[in-house]
């Protein structure tokens, strides 16, 4: 029994590399090329399924906590009607930096599973750390997701408060700030922030 098992990837290997008996080269190709069609397309089926707001408040961490808070903000309801979802300000638009993202949020998975921040208390307890791994991550894009609605360029500063039009020329202007730097806690409340130094 072991040898049989020991020799199992040899033996499969021999199979690969041997040509096919009973199919044609043109037959495997195209059914290669199907095969991957297949999975490309269920591949970014399951990926858009998780983009969804649905999906981000499918669990009671999220839908009781920060997104009970969202609906509270103008990103969620507005005179517009403009609605920014889970996704718009937490994944990346562009594909490779969305699979990145999707990657870094299996730790969110693997602390459903354990329970990390099943109860309000628990949430509470982590929430500086989580919020800070956020501000980190959008500082470090320049505020991508942000700036996927928000552009500079078409900013009317003539049509903002005077002292909002004041810092966004002299910061944003220059591009030495970006906005996670001063606009924490717009969509979601923040963490109990005493002790940690501003700035």
């Amino acid at each position: 029994m072991w040898r049989r098992l020991k020799a199992w990837p040899l033996s499969f290997w021999h199979t690969l590399r041997r040509p096919s008996v009973h199919y044609s080269l043109g037959f495997l190709t195209l059914g290669g090329f199907i095969a991957g069609v297949i999975f490309w397309g269920a591949f970014n089926t399951g990926l858009e399924a998780t983009n969804t707001e649905a999906f981000c408040t499918g669990c009671h961490e999220m839908r009781d906590n920060v997104f009970q808070e969202l609906k509270t903000t103008i990103h969620y309801s507005n005179r517009s009607g403009v609605r920014a979802t889970c996704p718009d300000c937490h994944v990346p638009h562009k594909w490779t930096d969305k699979i990145a993202r999707k990657m870094q949020a299996s730790k969110e998975v693997w602390a459903k599973v354990f329970g990390t921040v099943d109860t309000r208390e628990k949430f509470l307890d982590h929430r500086l750390v989580l919020a800070e791994h956020e501000w980190a991550r959008l500082k470090a894009n320049d505020s991508l997701e942000c700036r996927n609605c928000h552009n500079y360029a078409s900013m009317d500063l003539t049509r903002q408060s005077p002292r909002a039009a004041q810092i966004h020329k002299l910061w944003l202007g220059t591009g030495e700030k970006t906005c996670i730097d001063c606009h924490k806690g717009i969509a979601h409340h923040l963490p109990n922030m005493a002790g940690i130094p501003q700035g």
